[in-house]
């Protein structure tokens, strides 16, 4: 059976919903059957190439939080991961980028079997260390932390192989019908949008898995 998973880096609720789904699948009597597929999908593919902006000033400008706003929010989000097992996890202390690179990275990854390490070790670094994940020499710092050859690494990201994957990910999240992240395909049957709760990522599983032809 196959799980389909589309999030973003930055996305706190995507960190979230993975540790959920991870914990869903340790306790699915047929994990040993279920090949998980990571997607990508840029929550603001425009953002430019190269620059970054503190979280708390996106907040502000794109979503027109207050101080006292993006406070709450990034309290609220924090409490939740600390009582998912996700501690520290920092929601507001770092900055956003262009993410594209990124995943690029995490494409050439799960063709190189390591996909799903990859991607918890970029959300530890993004939001459990506050490290920006923006460029090129922080990616392959990640390549490394996964066993990924540097060389390899370099240049699955110089030569932009893995960019028309990305572009297709997303493309096909919108076909599926998902308006954000994280949003969980199960063997094209089951679709589960939002970092739902264990339970109902269990449920859809138990679902996907009656559901076999």
């Amino acid at each position: 059976m196959r799980v389909e998973i589309w999030s973003d880096v930055i996305c706190p609720w995507c960190g979230i919903g993975q540790a959920r789904l991870d914990t869903a699948l340790a306790g699915f009597a047929h994990a040993e059957d279920v090949e998980v597929v990571h997607r990508a999908f840029q929550l603001d593919p425009a953002f430019p190439v190269g620059t970054t902006t503190p979280v708390r000033e996106m907040l502000r400008a794109k979503y027109r939080m207050s101080d006292a706003d993006v406070r709450a929010t990034a309290a609220r989000v924090e409490g939740i991961a600390a009582a998912d097992g996700l501690s520290p996890y920092r929601v507001t202390d770092n900055v956003v980028g262009n993410t594209q690179l990124a995943h690029e990275l995490l494409a050439f990854a799960q063709e190189r079997g390591v996909g799903h390490a990859a991607w918890k070790a970029m959300y530890r670094a993004y939001f459990g260390q506050g490290r920006a994940i923006f460029d090129v020499d922080a990616l392959l710092a990640i390549a490394a932390e996964v066993g990924l050859p540097a060389d390899d690494a370099r240049e699955a990201l110089s030569s932009r192989r893995y960019r028309s994957q990305v572009d297709a990910d997303a493309r096909e999240a919108k076909a599926l019908g998902a308006t954000g992240v994280p949003f969980v395909v199960i063997d094209r049957r089951v679709g589960i949008s939002g970092a739902q709760s264990v339970a109902t990522f269990a449920a859809g599983l138990e679902k996907g898995w009656a559901g076999r032809g």
